[in-house]
């Protein structure tokens, strides 16, 4: 599974970026394409508004674990071989999800599928550090967080379109159908990136240390904090914007898929400018103004709990939430990631699993008051967003210490020539 794929190098490297930016919708595609269906799902299976939610937090903490058990195989074993076997194991498992009996065994699968997701991130942020360099760097992090608000552009509205013809269990066929179509562009598009002089050996004991030295940098821990409770906002949303939208405000899956893609058209747009700002202006200060941002739609969500809010109030409110954790990501990726180019398979793992591993605890908690309440998911957005801004302070430089290391300006983005 390790034999160089078959297309000349030229065209591989001319694909490589493309297909980074595909590897990142991988897992997150996941979670927004069935969503439209989820209340239907919870009627048909029998289940609680609270287990049902459960087939999110399954997938999450699979996202989370996944990535963490990828990404410093990859840094030992290299890139390809890791990622081959990880998106022919989505495949196989999403097809299980569809032919479930059970809401319980339903989260099991949803678990191991978010195993096999988790891979695809890891690999493609980590494949980035590889090959992309400076203001190339931020660049790319921005993209990613582009193609991420794609995913979630997509996701729910395709997923709105087929369950006008298909049932919940036919969106997980659909799903397995992204993956085999992303495992064969892998196989034949995909090159190793990390050769084997740049690898790292060892073990568990170098693992280990990988860990340690990672957990002793301040800014490290700051930005990879951030990203935990931005995400554990975003996934609170994303678990609760269907019942709130759909159960309280009346949408159908339709409707609610076309708020939820506008929102998600922000969170795309915020993206791309935040790798621009983080690049021209302050890596650091663009990474304060998205939680502001964010901050002021968690508190309008809070609001709308509290006392009655017109439908455009709430949608402005998850758009500004949305459009605020985008700008987050570019900028915190890059403080957690650009030190380490030795170990960023390890690096971004860890970033992975806290990042989805927060939205695991997090996701459950807005339905532990039924489909028809606000408030839960304003209490869970303030509180993250919060915690958020605690963290964003441990990227700040001591008076007197250095500061972490800061990608320079460069030009246009450029692929390593020894990364192939």
């Amino acid at each position: 599974m390790t034999s160089p794929a078959p297309l000349p190098v030229a065209t591989r490297r001319r694909l490589l970026p493309s297909l980074l930016l595909l590897l990142t919708v991988f897992g997150p595609i996941s979670m927004d394409l069935y969503l439209p269906a989820l209340p239907a799902l919870t009627s048909e299976l029998d289940a609680a508004t609270s287990v049902a939610q459960l087939t999110i937090t399954a997938c999450l903490l699979g996202l989370a674990v996944g990535q963490l058990v990828a990404g410093p195989l990859s840094d030992r074993h290299g890139r390809r071989g890791i990622l081959l076997v990880g998106v022919a194991a989505y495949v196989a498992v999403s097809l299980l999800c569809a032919i479930s009996p059970s809401v319980e065994l339903l989260i099991a699968a949803r678990l191991v599928q978010g195993l096999a997701g988790g891979v695809g991130i890891v690999i493609a942020q980590a494949a980035g550090r590889d090959v992309y360099s400076d203001g190339a760097l931020i660049r790319f992090y921005g993209r990613l967080t582009v193609a991420g608000g794609l995913a979630a552009v997509v996701g729910p509205m395709l997923g709105g379109v087929l369950s006008s013809v298909v049932d919940w269990r036919g969106l997980f066929v659909f799903l397995a159908a992204i993956g085999a179509g992303i495992l064969l562009v892998t196989m034949f598009a995909f090159d190793e990136t990390l050769p084997a002089e740049r690898r790292t050996g060892g073990g568990f004991a170098q693992t280990a240390h990988a860990y340690r030295t990672l957990l002793a940098d301040r800014t490290f821990v700051g930005a990879v904090l951030n990203q935990g409770f931005m995400y554990a906002a975003t996934f609170a949303y994303l678990a609760g914007a269907t019942y709130v939208l759909q159960e309280i405000y009346g949408l159908t899956p339709l409707q609610y898929a076309a708020a939820f893609g506008l929102n998600s058209v922000g969170f795309m747009v915020f993206g791309y400018l935040a790798g621009r700002t983080a690049e021209r202006w302050s890596v650091r200060g663009t990474l304060a103004a998205g939680v502001a941002l964010t901050g002021l739609g968690s508190v309008g969500l809070l609001a709308a709990g509290l006392t009655p809010m017109p439908l455009w109030g709430v949608i402005v409110s998850l758009f500004a939430l949305a459009g605020g954790v985008a700008v987050t990501s570019p900028p915190a990726t890059t403080l957690a990631l650009v030190g380490y180019p030795q170990i960023a398979g390890t690096a971004s793992s860890l970033l992975g699993t806290v990042r989805f591993g927060f939205g695991a605890v997090s996701a459950p908690l807005v339905g532990l008051a039924g489909a028809a309440s606000i408030l839960p998911l304003g209490v869970v957005t303030v509180a993250a967003t919060v915690l958020a801004a605690v963290a964003a302070l441990l990227v700040v430089p001591r008076r007197g210490g250095a500061a972490a290391p800061a990608p320079t300006p460069a030009g246009e983005p450029r692929i390593l020539e020894n990364a192939h």
